[in-house]
């Protein structure tokens, strides 16, 4: 019996392919990148043939080094950026226009107008989201609204609409399946969050026709077969599905509310476990789908930063002061402290809690004195204040007080970092050893949903920590740090 699982991560600029044993080694892995499009100022497009060739190579590259062979893979799983979509033809496959990407900005104005008609409270009641361009609901009414002949096609029932995940079960199967899961359903302003089914009232507001959309599943189930994928054998079951995010957190194994992981990468992302019952925040938080494993649905509450790697990326290509983003974490540790300078990497806005598209980066308490060292240890504290906003707001409206909180992705590796965010949190950071987490959470909803593995308490013994950060700051001084971060915000 095939005992390795495939993870299939398509990401934003790529697409990862993932093959990994029952014990979590990770036996092979392939990557490809794709276009990006921008037709437009604000506007973000991915040709939808494009990512399915990027799976292809990534399929190819997976199994050439010949630690792993295709009759090896019995279950594959699934994750992916979440609110990109597209719709394509029922009989040919073709889409109609390219998908449109998360960070697509062009819906600014349904999203403005759907606000001055009254109607945000409504979506943040039943979806637990915002009014924002970038989820996936207002994009689909784009679509509708300027493809022509989109509308008819959908009448006479040839049109298909999904994110991602739901056109690779679609290719995969061979057409066979047209199906999506709460996790994704959950980022597309169109589902009630309790129901977990689509909204009538929404799609009408959002004048995108239902009988487009996909069928809503859980995230561990058989969806389908592959059949006719090239380089992969017929018969494999696609059964293990979620957004990238939803994926990360089951993949840290946060089972349990109140548990929390954040990811590290151009932004910072957090998402906390709050249970069996969606928490509307107070705070500025999305409230998600986690999970859906049978008929319980686990939820999350969810924030974001627009700015966290970028930053040390900017030190390195626009100010200079380091040749490789690596290079921060010594140059950081050159000095005891900041020596009083404060970096609020606002560079396009703040996002949770505080949504302020209009603030800006900030350097404050600047002098003579002020070195290199200064300026990346600053910048570094700058990523760990913004995650602390969060995590408190998600405390608050969870009711759930942070023990630890499970960190991955790039910049998890930079150890300075790790332990500054202890110790601005007062809480245990634990690092895992296998810190491609998204697309662990993926293979262990496929492991799941084909009985690799019997439950996640198996899961939870398979998850292995690398590294625990405590706290080593006394509250004194971090008390002042926290008012010099909440002060300079102010000023951004």
């Amino acid at each position: 019996m095939p005992e390795a699982v495939m993870a299939i991560d398509q990401g934003t600029t790529g697409t990862t392919v993932v093959v990994i044993d029952r014990d979590l080694n990770v036996l092979s892995r392939g990557y490809r990148e794709f276009r990006q499009i921008y037709p437009h100022p604000g506007w973000v497009e991915h040709n939808p043939k494009d990512i399915w060739t990027s799976l292809l190579a990534a399929l190819d590259d997976a199994f050439r080094n010949g630690a792993v062979v295709p009759d090896d893979i019995g279950a594959i799983g699934i994750t992916n950026q979440r609110e990109t979509n597209l719709i394509w033809n029922r009989e040919t496959g073709e889409p109609y226009h390219n998908a449109i990407v998360w960070q697509c900005r062009r819906t600014a104005d349904i999203c403005d107008a759907l606000k001055k008609k009254g109607h945000e409270e409504l979506f943040i009641r039943r979806t637990g989201l915002v009014l924002d361009p970038y989820l996936s609901g207002t994009k689909l009414k784009w679509q509708f609204d300027h493809v022509p002949d989109l509308r008819n096609e959908a009448s006479a029932g040839r049109a298909l609409a999904g994110t991602i995940d739901t056109f690779l079960v679609w290719k995969l199967t061979g057409g066979r399946a047209h199906v999506t899961d709460a996790t994704n359903a959950s980022r597309t302003l169109l589902m009630d969050l309790r129901t977990l089914s689509w909204d009538e009232e929404l799609s009408s507001l959002l004048d995108v026709p239902m009988n487009v959309l996909p069928e809503i599943r859980g995230s561990a189930e058989i969806y389908g077969y592959t059949r006719g994928v090239p380089g992969i054998p017929d018969n494999i079951p696609i059964c293990g599905m979620a957004g990238d995010q939803q994926a990360a957190l089951f993949g840290q194994a946060c089972f349990d509310p109140g548990e929390a992981k954040c990811t590290y990468g151009t932004g910072a992302f957090l998402l906390m476990n709050t249970g069996e019952t969606p928490v509307s925040s107070k705070k500025g938080l999305l409230s998600t789908v986690a999970w859906k494993l049978g008929d319980r649905a686990t939820y999350a509450l969810e924030g974001s930063t627009f700015i966290a790697g970028a930053v040390v990326q900017w030190l390195r290509d626009e100010l200079k002061i380091i040749d490789s983003a690596p290079q921060i974490e010594a140059l950081a540790a050159e000095v005891p402290d900041t020596g009083g300078v404060t970096m609020v990497p606002a560079f396009v806005g703040l996002g949770a809690p505080h949504w302020r598209a209009e603030a800006r980066g900030l350097i404050s308490g600047l002098t003579r004195g002020t070195s290199r060292a200064h300026l990346a240890r600053a910048a570094l504290e700058g990523i760990a204040l913004q995650n602390v906003e969060i995590l408190q707001a998600m405390e608050t409206d969870s009711g759930h007080s942070l023990l630890s909180l499970k960190v991955d992705g790039g910049a998890s590796a930079n150890n300075l970092l790790m332990q500054m965010q202890a110790d601005f949190l007062g809480c245990r950071i634990v690092r895992p050893k296998v810190v491609e987490t998204t697309a662990l959470g993926a293979a262990f909803l496929a492991c799941l949903g084909s009985g690799m593995m019997k439950d996640m308490e198996e899961i939870k013994h398979a998850w292995k920590e690398d590294r625990v950060f405590t706290p080593r700051m006394d509250g004194d001084t971090r008390d002042e740090a926290l008012m010099r971060w909440h002060g300079a915000v102010r000023k951004a």
